[in-house]
């Protein structure tokens, strides 16, 4: 009997990451296959839990919805910032990635959405939150 992928498995997946129009926005062709240990929580827990019981050389296909990837558009992590607050350094433009620094020290990645009169919004979601993703799934070896 073929062995098949379990939580604690250190596995080996080509994959390919687009949404549901299409649109490829990760992708490890041309590159080494992702390697990672099954349930340690490194990788999203869809594209994880579409691995339990596939067998090396299998492929497939698997819908990931928001809850089980980067979560739901959180309007609350949409941020205005008055434009005295940004260093004088930094011109913003949207699209524009940027790190605030909280109180604690830690780095918050955000996304400069608009830039207004008087301050520029800021988006700290995850690029990929609210989105479903589909990921064509690879197995090439469980060690």
């Amino acid at each position: 009997m073929a062995q098949t992928v379990k939580s604690g498995d250190t596995v080996k997946v080509n994959y390919v990451g687009r949404f549901d129009d299409g649109v490829v926005f990760d992708s490890s062709e041309g590159k080494e296959p992702l390697e990672f240990t099954v349930g340690e929580g490194m990788l999203i827990p869809g594209f994880e839990n579409a691995l339990v019981g596939m067998e090396p050389g299998e492929k497939k296909t698997v819908r990931v919805e928001p809850q089980d990837a980067y979560g739901d558009y959180d309007e609350n992590l949409v941020l205005t910032m008055p434009l005295d607050r940004v260093p004088e350094d930094i011109n913003p433009e949207v699209g524009m990635e940027l790190q605030l620094i909280s109180q604690s020290g830690q780095k918050l990645p955000v996304v400069v959405k608009d830039v207004q009169k008087e301050a520029i919004i800021l988006d700290a979601n995850h690029p990929l939150a609210g989105k479903v993703l589909v990921f064509d799934i690879e197995l090439l070896e469980i060690s």
